[in-house]
């Protein structure tokens, strides 16, 4: 999971032939609407790669947004595909687990399909840990992963699924709400997921 090259050599081909394009971030902006989430209050994209939320939310005017992505190929895409737009974004290359946010800074974290990469109790607990020193007190974080009958295994590594309980738990969060949906792939096949939006304990960000 935490190997850049694995990442630059899947985004070397066509964002869009990948198995996690996702053409409408419909989802994700549902949720985002659902959490609060309003111009001025700072929104992070976790793995945000090539995805494009980060164009819905500009459009929106929401923000200020940060993409972080462990590949420089993907964060590449995302700003030649923006234009001058994109120096509107804070883009940060690396292991998300390894990041120091300031603290609080963020009232709302965004994360489709990175934490299920991560399958120790290691990786899960200081991902955790930087989630919690990144969002606000009554922070939002909205999160998908593959869900208990989902697949596997993606882009060739083993994942681990989970329900809208359990991660909630294991992130040490509130659980808000919680919905199951399926990811059809660009190749036609389908892909079962858990999306979650969940709440930092404290006032309202």
């Amino acid at each position: 999971m935490s190997d850049p090259g694995h990442w630059d050599r899947a985004y070397a081909r066509s964002a869009e032939a990948l198995s996690w394009f996702e053409a409408d971030p419909v989802r994700s902006l549902a949720l985002l609407d659902r959490a609060g989430l309003r111009p001025g209050q700072a929104v992070v994209d976790v793995g945000g790669g090539a995805s494009l939320l980060v164009d819905a939310l500009l459009a929106r005017g929401l923000g200020p947004v940060t993409v972080l992505d462990l590949s420089p190929v993907a964060l590449a895409t995302s700003q030649s595909r923006l234009g001058p737009l994109a120096e509107r974004v804070d883009w940060i290359a690396g292991d998300v687990t390894a990041w120091r946010p300031e603290p609080g800074g963020y009232a709302l974290w965004h994360d489709r399909a990175v934490f299920h990469f991560l399958t120790t109790a290691a990786g899960q607990a200081a991902y955790a840990a930087v989630l919690h020193r990144a969002l606000a007190p009554g922070g939002a974080a909205v999160v998908a992963t593959f869900a208990p009958d989902g697949p596997e295994r993606c882009s060739g590594l083993p994942v681990q699924r989970w329900s809208s309980e359990d991660l909630a738990q294991a992130l040490g969060l509130r659980l808000d709400h919680a919905e199951r949906f399926v990811h059809v792939t660009p190749s036609g096949n389908e892909q079962r997921f858990q999306m979650a939006l969940m709440r930092k304990e404290g006032e309202d960000g």
